[in-house]
């Protein structure tokens, strides 16, 4: 009999490990529709999702502590799939310029100023603050060229309790003094940070970050496809944003039989995961070695907007199976509110449709799966409240923002495209409640 009283309550210490939260539940397992949970509930433990259901008694969860967030939506969290940190001083500027005249009249001469670690801590702060009101828990980022900077940057990461993958930048060629940093300089740098942050599960890791083909001579590309290789860590660039750097990459690389392939000559391109910026004007033989390699598209729409790059034909990569997120790409682009990404995306996919009507538009279901489960695949079980997954989640007060009668899908789209920080009351990443990061010390 004591035995059973035994393991009873232990059984009871067990599940109280467990916590239960309740709310209208919506995510997308697939990627044409919502999974749907009116007052559902779902099971979290160890930070990964347990279980989801409209009875708690299915989720076996006696003794579990229950969070009820009453009328509220419960979401994936976003996930910005491109953006480059210490360009955040330099939102809305500058934005009736072309890719190349951007770079460097404004983006390079910003990137120099992180040489100062106190002034990359300031604009750090500032950036992850706005990440967090505007629920972005997983990022993948650029930094700068500065090996201290970047450091600081993942270390505030860290301190935030929000998941990055962070990329110190790669540039050796074509871009100022300031910025050019040789290649032995950069792997010692590198080898600093991943000595320090690329531990298994760990929230925040390096990335190897080429910045593109243009900025890289062939000796740094193929150091940084090294150091991918050894370290089996991820990388991110860009491709095929723009047509006047598309020719420039065939200028400086005419072995190379695309833009693309000058990336997988030197093992950039899907050797390890990999995601590429823009893909603007990715097709043909491009795409296919994109399919086989499983290289991943990070669609930004409001950067291919404003420096005139054109408009990323993403309903053919979603119905050619290539993986997508969508990144913010601040500052190219303006806005670092990924649900305003995914109102974007659906409007570039829109005018593409008046080009062309066998190429139907993306629906809010597709895009919202593109933003989360498609995007977290990057990081593993990330996106979906699927069982096994990580809990990264957001909590919704819609209040202000809905009649009554309003069901729940079209509470959740008035949310996407009326919403903002406002109206986000609770943020999760791996099971954690993310409290609001320090604009200064």
């Amino acid at each position: 009999m004591l035995k059973c009283l035994h393991f009873r309550f232990f059984f009871v210490i067990l599940h109280s490990m467990r916590k239960v939260y309740k709310a209208h539940i919506l995510f997308t397992k697939e990627k044409d529709r919502f999974e749907v949970f009116e007052n559902g509930y779902i099971a979290v433990e160890d930070g990964r999702v347990i279980g989801v259901s409209n009875d708690l008694s299915e989720l076996d969860c006696e003794g579990a502590e229950v969070i009820d967030f009453g009328d509220r939506l419960l979401i994936p969290a976003m996930i910005d799939m491109h953006v480059h940190a210490p360009q955040v001083h330099n939102q809305g500027v500058a934005m009736d310029l072309e890719l190349l005249p951007w770079l460097q009249n404004y983006t390079f001469p910003e990137e120099s100023k992180y040489a100062d670690v106190t002034y990359a801590e300031r604009m750090y702060r500032r950036f992850l603050h706005t990440q967090w009101l505007f629920g972005t828990m997983r990022s993948v980022v650029f930094g700068t060229v500065h090996t201290e900077s970047t450091r600081l940057l993942m270390q505030l990461y860290q301190q935030a309790g929000m998941g990055a993958m962070v990329g110190k930048v790669a540039m050796n060629r074509n871009c100022p003094p300031a910025l050019r940093e040789d290649v032995e300089a950069t792997i010692e740098g590198y080898e600093q940070l991943i000595a320090e942050f690329n531990h298994p599960d760990a929230l925040v890791r390096p990335i190897i970050t080429p910045r593109f083909v243009p900025s890289c001579t062939p000796e740094l590309l193929k150091a940084c496809g090294q150091l991918a290789s050894i370290y089996r860590l991820p990388v991110q660039s860009h491709l095929s944003e723009n047509t006047s750097e598309i020719a420039w990459v065939a200028e400086l690389e005419p072995e190379s039989r695309s833009y693309g392939d000058a990336y997988n000559r030197y093992g950039l391109f899907g050797q390890t995961p990999t995601v590429m910026a823009h893909c603007v004007w990715t097709s043909g033989e491009e795409l296919e070695m994109m399919k086989r390699n499983r290289v991943m598209v990070a669609h930004c729409p409001t950067s291919n907007f404003n420096i005139a790059s054109g408009m990323a034909p993403i309903r053919t990569f979603l119905d050619e199976g290539l993986p997508i997120g969508l990144g913010s790409d601040i500052s190219g682009g303006h806005d670092l509110n990924m649900f305003r990404m995914l109102v974007y995306a659906i409007q570039v996919s829109k005018m593409h449709y008046q080009h062309d009507h066998d190429k139907a538009f993306l629906t809010l279901p597709e895009t919202f799966w593109i933003a989360t489960k498609s995007a977290g695949s990057f990081f593993g079980k990330v996106g979906s409240f699927e069982p096994g997954y990580d809990f990264d989640a957001l909590v919704i007060d819609d209040s202000v923002l809905y009649p009554a009668e309003y069901s729940l899908l079209h509470r959740l789209e008035r949310f996407v495209y009326l919403g903002d920080d406002r109206q986000i009351v609770h943020r999760f990443c791996r099971g954690q409640e993310v409290p609001e990061p320090q604009l200064s010390k």
